[in-house]
């Protein structure tokens, strides 16, 4: 295969990908996508998509896009988080600064009940923690 495309492409979608094999070994030199497999990111499994046999090659390919995918997806989730952080901050400082009555008559119950939920979990999960013999 040639160095301007890889050797395989990975079609993201809920819970992992679909995986195709590229080639543009062709008379016309276009692209064919080759599906050979379904990766589930969640539970690590990879299923041959039909009656592919899946080579060495294509298992490492996919094992290393799966670890790849399964780092980025949980630095994306942490990342998440510190914006939930930011996003209640501004969240605080628009009902201190700007809010009117009726803005926080719409929302401040569902609020108390998220954060009272969220803190609960928290205080409990730390607890938990803070118990385990290291």
């Amino acid at each position: 295969m040639g160095a301007d495309i890889p050797d395989y492409y990975f079609r993201v979608r809920d819970n992992g990908a679909l995986v195709f094999r590229l080639s543009t070994e062709n008379r016309q030199r276009r692209i064919e996508m080759e599906e050979i497999a379904t990766v589930n990111v969640k539970n690590g499994s990879i299923k041959p998509h039909g009656e592919v046999k899946l080579t060495a090659a294509d298992r490492t390919a996919i094992a290393d896009w799966l670890a790849a995918r399964q780092a980025q997806l949980a630095a994306r989730e942490v990342d998440d988080i510190l914006r939930t952080v930011d996003h209640l901050n501004l969240t605080t400082q628009w009902a201190q600064a700007r809010a009117t009555d009726a803005q926080l008559g719409a929302v401040t119950d569902a609020l108390l009940l998220a954060m009272h939920d969220l803190r609960s979990t928290l205080v409990r999960r730390k607890a938990d923690r803070l118990e385990k013999p290291e």
